[in-house]
């Protein structure tokens, strides 16, 4: 019994102090986002290398959504008369809930890992510690960066992600189950307001926060070693994606 007691409190330590670092490490890149020099030069390249080299996915993944949105929801409106509706269901369903979270969870997978394991080379490589004893702050030029990136990135590629979803549940439901065009976007219209896209945008910006935040800790904090790299990655691919659910029930409950 007692020997259970230690463990768990053991456990309980570890746990309490990892997320003390976890927040000290947030707030000091918070602060070296917020304060000069800002490293605009790097911000760019992090923008192109988190938007734009993740449009293939996004276009891809967003296109069979809305397909399979369409296949799904026409069908089921019919039963009942309304489907008028596919428009507003698909719309809705992207605009606050699929699209920010699909969009964080495939940004995740193609460039949040890939942070990971830069940042966790230079670890490994000594490169951050050089950083330091040049008396620079490492998060300045490799944390700050990524964190306005990824608050600036998020929210226009999941707009991308519910424009091109849209489009293609169009192309299913009025081109392959033959349902009027003119109603899918005209009840649409009558449905989606501001309040819904602006939801969704604070969303993959919460999103975005979090993927830099998890993704950068990970890898500052790895191990030694390819092994150590190669699980820092996975840890920080896994983590970001379980907390993206996770964020996405809070805010929801939140706003709701």
């Amino acid at each position: 019994m007692t020997d259970s007691l230690t463990a768990l409190g053991v456990r309980l330590i570890a746990l309490f102090m990892l997320a003390g670092k976890t927040t000290l490490f947030l707030g000091e890149a918070v602060v070296c986002s917020i304060t000069r020099p800002i490293k605009f030069r790097r911000i760019i390249e992090q923008i192109w290398f988190i938007g734009w080299k993740s449009m293939p996915v996004i276009c891809l993944t967003a296109t069979f959504t809305g397909m399979v949105l369409a296949l799904q929801g026409y069908p089921t409106l019919r039963r009942v008369g309304s489907e008028a509706l596919l428009g507003p269901l698909v719309s809705l369903s992207l605009i606050s809930e699929l699209g920010p979270v699909l969009s964080a969870l495939m940004v995740t997978g193609r460039a949040g890992s890939a942070i990971t394991a830069k940042i966790g080379i230079m670890r490994i490589n000594d490169e951050i510690d050089a950083i330091e004893l040049m008396g620079l702050n490492p998060l300045r030029y490799l944390v700050a960066p990524n964190l306005i990136a990824f608050l600036i990135a998020m929210p226009l590629l999941a707009v991308v992600f519910d424009v091109i979803a849209i489009f293609g549940a169009y192309l299913v439901g009025v081109r392959v189950l033959g349902m009027d065009g003119s109603a899918y976007f005209g009840e649409m219209s009558n449905y989606v307001v501001l309040h819904d896209i602006v939801i969704g945008i604070y969303k993959s910006m919460s999103f975005g926060g979090l993927i830099a935040w998890v993704c950068c800790y990970k890898g500052f904090n790895c191990r030694f070693g390819a092994e150590g790299v190669s699980a820092a990655t996975t840890q920080a691919v896994v983590a970001s994606s379980v907390l993206i659910l996770i964020g996405d029930y809070l805010i929801t409950s939140l706003i709701n």
